[in-house]
């Protein structure tokens, strides 16, 4: 299976734009937040769109849901696609997917600037942030009973391959998630930090926390962690182990991609010992 990825910030029509890539690209199954797509049709999963917050919604986008996982790993087993369509916010974000659903790396990176124009990135943006409208590529009777209330409007379009004079027609769903109506979600640098210096705290080999640096970005977080470690403990498996608690327990907590995790050991305790078990 060779996997592409289309790639852009929120807000910036990859959902509106990605059945026309596809089809340019001779491609018949997209994954798009949370959902399995094939030929506009859905074949599993469950959109983050429909859920309450946008916390929630990053989680389900992601496939943080062992359950919600595995049936995507399933139909894809089934269906077993020669190309797949991957969308994300940024590349960590297609590449922690292909990774949660076992799936190769993408081949082929295709970024939203490269196929749409600024003016109709920035009437996205507008659509999104002023009215809150967000567009999954299934027709509407696809996933009606998965948005009581939610739905705005079909949207219907064409599509044609070069030098193919016949047009396909196909057809979106306009609606608006419950989060969208309820105003943005703001994680600041302390609070990451905080989460950051109390997980680092708990991982064994760890005496203190000297500094944390945190470093938001769009859609995700870098963070740096110097650390004085206890003695007798294997260094490179603290900062290791840190390393991975920092990135799991934030990517749970917060919804955010942890773009990158540096941990630096500045110094021992000499006087404290492992703790025996």
């Amino acid at each position: 299976m060779e996997v592409l990825a289309l790639i852009g910030s929120s807000g910036t029509g990859k959902s509106h734009r990605a059945m026309v890539l596809a089809y340019e690209q001779g491609i018949d199954t997209l994954i798009d937040d949370g959902l399995l797509i094939k030929d506009g049709r859905k074949l599993a999963g469950k959109s983050a769109k429909r859920e309450a917050t946008a916390l929630q919604a990053v989680k389900r986008a992601i496939f943080l849901d062992p359950d919600h996982a595995e049936e995507i790993r399933h139909c894809l087993s089934v269906e077993n696609p020669e190309k797949l369509l991957v969308l994300g916010t940024s590349l960590r974000m297609v590449q922690r997917i292909t990774d949660t659903l076992g799936l190769p790396r993408p081949t082929q990176l295709i970024y939203i600037e490269e196929i749409a124009t600024e003016k109709e990135i920035q009437l996205a943006h507008e659509l999104r942030e002023n009215h809150g409208m967000h567009v999954i590529p299934v027709p509407t009777i696809e996933v009606k009973k998965d948005f009581p209330g939610y739905l705005v409007d079909p949207l219907k379009y064409f599509f044609s391959k070069k030098n193919d004079s016949r047009r396909k027609v196909g057809e979106k769903s306009i609606i608006r998630p419950k989060f969208s109506l309820l105003g943005k979600l703001v994680i600041s640098e302390n609070a990451v930090g905080q989460i950051a210096t109390y997980v680092t705290l708990q991982t064994s080999g760890v005496a203190m926390v000297n500094k944390v640096v945190v470093d938001m970005g769009h859609d995700g977080v870098n963070v740096r962690m110097e650390i004085t470690a206890r003695y007798g403990y294997y260094l490179p498996n603290v900062a290791k182990n840190v390393k991975q608690n920092i990135e799991k327990n934030l990517e749970d907590l917060t919804g955010l991609l942890v773009y990158d995790t540096r941990v630096q050991i500045k110094s021992l305790d000499i006087e404290s010992r492992p703790k025996q078990d």
